[in-house]
């Protein structure tokens, strides 16, 4: 599924965004972890940013370098 958009509540974080992510699709739970995040366009290394009444991207885990 290339594109999903999901209702987020109010002041919701990437973390809290991914744990709703994870209730409708189970078995994205293990890639979730493993994943990078960009939120309009930036990237994000806390997961604690908040991230409602933003575009979020999901980047899967890239092999080499």
């Amino acid at each position: 599924m290339p594109e999903e958009t999901i209702p987020v509540p109010d002041g919701a974080s990437v973390a809290q965004v991914t744990d709703l992510l994870t209730a409708r699709h189970p078995d994205l739970e293990k890639v979730l972890t493993r994943c990078s995040f960009l939120l309009d366009e930036v990237a994000v290394r806390d997961v604690s940013a908040p991230a409602s009444g933003a575009m979020l991207d999901v980047l899967p885990p890239f092999a080499g370098g």
